[in-house]
């Protein structure tokens, strides 16, 4: 294996039952094991998102097929509601009373029609200097509605983002409002078989540029010569590279503890409640809503993704942990879930890099949020590439031909 390549990517994959110990396998009522395709850490892709243009880009779309998730909800007083986004749903909405729709549906045209470069449509916001809170005042719109907003339509996750400027804000509720516009369900896609298919595809496509793929090979040590890496060690050969993209397992030494998030997977035998028996959804549950720092998040997939046996459903409740009881922090979600088949339980580490790698040429990632989309990450992968490359991936200067191949998504 003493080959030289540019870069090397490390990555690890572990099944469900062995990541649990559960070595018996699903009971017969769970169906065949191969029915099953069971991510760890689950996420959506936003339609009109980064993911969405980061797979256009590369065509990895050829080798994938998705399906649009079938509903987005939010979490208010007890109970769930499909989350409004447009003007007619605003005003249709049981979550806000008649005047408050009225104002909320104000709020939405004021979003749909800002242009950051046209002066004439900011109707006295100043995008770069006037809070998100002002914004809401402005527009009178009352707690309930500024959770919903902030967290199931701008997808923020804590409360800081009310005192930034509203620019950011606005262009991710647009985002949200465009995502959704695409096929109307919700904004969200999903891949048929499961994200483990991202993965595939990428490997198809690094194969056809020459790309080398080793799997199940463990990683013995990362070799450095004079602070740079200069390869990584397995079972006594050596891959050299320049640089070394990797996630923070391979490194403890390069990364800082940066918190921890709590998932438990759910096998159900029936949709959740009160979602109108969608195969498929997000749900919500901001902050405030129950006295915490951050959002609860639940994503529901099924046997309609060819992820699960026929008449099974997959649930994962997520959230940033607070306390030292982080499975009572997820009870919310848990009770929208019953009666539940089967739990997993997983508590991860949240790690970030120390550095940024430009010395080393060791590129680590962040460990994966709470979140139940890919924004963030995309986030991190674009920083990634920034470091790596001294400069950052423009979108608008895409040259290949951006065709929307997601326009015939299994509906």
């Amino acid at each position: 294996m003493d080959e030289e390549y540019d870069v090397i990517v490390l990555g690890t994959g572990l099944t469900l039952y062995k990541r649990f110990q559960l070595l018996d396998g699903p009971s017969e009522a769970m169906g065949r094991g191969r029915d099953w395709n069971v991510d760890l850490i689950p996420k959506f892709l936003m339609a009109n998102g980064q993911l969405v243009k980061m797979l256009l880009y590369t065509e990895v779309t050829r080798y994938l097929d998705f399906k649009v998730v079938e509903g987005s909800f939010v979490y208010k007083g007890g109970k769930i509601y499909k989350v409004p986004s447009t003007e007619t749903e605003a005003l249709a909405s049981n979550l806000m009373g008649m005047f408050e729709k009225r104002r909320f549906r104000k709020f939405l045209v004021f979003v749909a029609n800002f242009d950051e470069n046209d002066p004439k449509t900011f109707e006295g916001v100043d995008p770069q200097n006037t809070s998100m809170r002002d914004v809401y005042r402005k527009f009178d719109l009352g707690q309930d509605v500024i959770d919903f907003t902030g967290h199931a339509l701008a997808l923020y996750r804590t409360d800081d983002y009310l005192d930034q400027p509203c620019l950011e804000t606005i262009n991710r509720i647009k985002l949200y409002s465009e995502s959704l516009a695409r096929y109307g369900k919700s904004p969200y896609l999903y891949p048929l078989y499961g994200l483990g298919e991202l993965p595939q595809g990428f490997a198809r496509l690094s194969a056809i540029y020459g790309g080398t793929y080793m799997l199940n090979k463990p990683v013995d040590d990362i070799i450095m010569e004079n602070g740079k890496v200069v390869g990584v060690k397995s079972e006594g050969e050596v891959a050299r590279c320049k640089q070394l993209i990797c996630d923070p397992s391979y490194i403890p030494d390069r990364v800082r503890k940066a918190g921890q998030v709590i998932r438990i997977i759910c096998i159900l035998s029936h949709p959740i409640k009160n979602t109108n028996d969608a195969n498929s959804c997000q749900i919500i549950i901001p902050q405030n809503q129950v006295n915490r720092k951050s959002d609860i998040y639940v994503c529901m997939i099924s046997y309609a993704h060819n992820v699960a046996a026929q008449g099974k459903y997959i649930a994962i409740a997520s959230t940033t942990v607070e306390t030292g009881e982080p499975e009572k922090e997820v009870e919310p979600a848990l009770e929208l879930l019953e009666p539940i088949d089967q739990k997993f339980v997983a508590i991860s580490d949240l790690y970030e890099p120390i550095d940024d790698g430009s010395e080393s040429q060791v590129f680590c990632s962040c460990s994966y949020d709470a979140t139940t989309h890919f924004e963030t990450t995309c986030n991190d992968i674009k920083d990634i590439y920034k470091r790596m490359a001294g400069s950052a991936f423009d979108f608008e200067n895409m040259k290949r031909k951006q065709n929307d191949v997601f326009g015939e998504a299994d509906q």
